[in-house]
């Protein structure tokens, strides 16, 4: 799946989920380092426990963050 992101670096998400479980996630743009992380941290994880984790989390004054945003992504699956 593909999901544009809004108010943050990362220009978009790309990720596979297979039985409620995410399988990889990697960001398009945004601070390659800490996104290629986030993306291996929730790998293998239920997709509820990373939005779980993920969700609220800001960056600066933006009302969102890229992990934010991946939580949304994962959300709007169900």
């Amino acid at each position: 799946m593909i999901f544009k992101t809004e108010g943050v670096c990362a220009q978009e998400i790309e990720f596979e989920v297979e039985n409620n479980i995410i399988k990889k996630v990697s960001f398009v743009k945004g601070c390659k380092g800490s996104l290629q992380a986030i993306g291996r941290l929730v790998e293998g994880l239920r997709v509820e426990d990373a939005v779980q984790k993920m969700k609220g989390i800001q960056c600066g004054d933006r009302g969102t963050s890229c992990p934010d945003q991946l939580a949304k992504a994962l959300a709007d699956l169900k």
